[in-house]
């Protein structure tokens, strides 16, 4: 504990935020883990408690800032430090906030202590308590009332795997009332250090705000991460995700819509692939609290090697929520006999005024998308690749930004063999 007090004193964390650290590190004997369906991962190493390192970063991955567009809404975090951040004046004198989390808690406490934690609580597991009691770096982005932003607003969060030290981070965006925003996040790792990644994603739409969710999560093979994105959405408001899950490492992930206002919206489209010995583990969950809601979930993954790939897809209409509507779909690819695909479909409905359904499977590549490919000359290899590219092409397609989408398709080719 004595570390943790010093690390706030050096962030100059205000007393209420030093407060939910200590709060969150008493409640870590006490919590248990969360349950990822069909997936074991009790014995992975996710609780690393080196909070600052004492050994000296190479900075390999400050290389990335040498292809930004300097005139874009953006930031850039290197393990715990912020080593860019730029936002045009036209979005300042607007009153949008784009800044690490630490600096937001100084100048703007009382707008991050009113919304930090209320998406995903400090109490409702070991890990998300961990995040709390840890967290090294963050992130904080508001939106105020009545502003809508064209452009993309990015941030590229680099874990620096050069030295040993946990990548612990808090994600808070704030989209006010009748607000709208496209967010675009970039997670990835530099070096081959074993480390962890424990990440937490809180989202928080206002009456009539509109938000698109895009990411691409490239956390390294030496990472055994949790990652946890959640939106809350109230009244008229709207959150569409689009997450690629494309890690090297062991990865369990929650990916949550709350609805909690009347003719509240939210879609969720997830692509992953899963390779060598890997295990990715993802619930996706959507719950309608409110009347008229409607959220649906996208899950396509591809499976190699020996690898493992879990969706669990989760609609859950509380009592209450009349007229609500929660759609999944969940499908698997397998490319190898060793390799091991779940695409688990659960509803949960506790509403007879409402509209459910889902669809699931677990097989290989179409024979006659093959055929008929190769018969217009491409080679297997090839037309396999372009049935994969397609398969995955719903959540691809929904990146706003076309450099990311291109980095998106090298990173699949990749991980298919080419």
């Amino acid at each position: 504990m004595d570390t943790l007090q010093t690390f706030s004193m050096l962030k100059q964390e205000p007393e209420w935020a030093i407060a939910q650290r200590t709060q969150a590190y008493g409640l870590l004997d006490t919590l248990a883990l969360p349950i990822i369906e069909r997936v074991k991962f009790n014995r992975w190493h996710l609780f690393d408690t080196m909070i600052d390192s004492d050994e000296q970063s190479d900075e390999t991955g400050y290389g990335v800032l040498t292809n930004l567009e300097h005139d874009k809404p953006l930031l850039v975090q290197y393990g715990t430090r912020t080593v860019f951040e730029q936002l045009p004046t036209s979005l300042v004198e607007q009153g949008v906030i784009l800044t690490d989390l630490f600096t937001a808690m100084q100048e703007y406490p009382e707008l991050v202590q009113a919304h930090l934690n209320t998406v995903v609580a400090v109490d409702e597991d070991k890990l998300t308590a961990f995040n709390r009691a840890y967290m090294n770096s963050g992130v904080f982005l508001y939106v105020p009332k009545n502003v809508v932003i064209e452009e993309p607003i990015q941030t590229i969060l680099l874990q620096d795997s050069s030295i040993q030290e946990a990548f612990v981070k808090h994600v808070l965006i704030v989209a006010d009332v009748n607000s709208q925003l496209t967010y675009v996040e970039k997670l990835e790792t530099f070096g081959n250090k074993k480390n962890t990644a424990n990440i937490v994603v809180e989202v928080i739409a206002k009456d009539g705000a509109k938000i698109k969710y895009a990411a691409v999560d490239r956390l390294g093979e030496q990472t055994h991460a949790y990652i946890n994105r959640r939106g809350r959405i109230q009244k008229d408001a709207d959150i569409n995700w689009a997450i690629g899950a494309l890690n090297d490492g062991n990865v369990i992930a929650d990916f949550d819509s709350d609805l909690v206002g009347t003719g509240s919206t939210s879609h969720v489209k997830v692509i992953g692939i899963s390779t060598g010995k890997q295990v990715q583990g993802i619930d996706t969950r959507v719950t309608n609290y409110a009347k008229h809601s409607v959220g649906h979930i996208l899950q396509h993954g591809v499976i190699m090697d020996k690898s493992t790939l879990t969706f669990n897809g989760i609609g859950h209409i509380i009592k209450g929520a009349k007229g609500a509507d929660a759609q999944q779909e969940s499908r698997v690819l397998m490319l190898s006999q060793f390799a091991r695909g779940d695409a688990n479909p659960i509803l949960l409905i506790d509403e007879c005024d409402v509209t459910a359904g889902h669809a699931a499977s677990v097989g290989q590549v179409d024979e006659e998308q093959l055929f008929y490919l190769m018969s217009r000359g491409l080679s297997q290899d090839d037309a396999e690749k372009l049935v994969i590219r397609g398969f995955l092409g719903a959540v691809i397609t929904e990146i706003p930004m076309r450099d990311i989408q291109k980095e998106m398709i090298d990173v699949i080719d990749h991980k298919l063999g080419e």
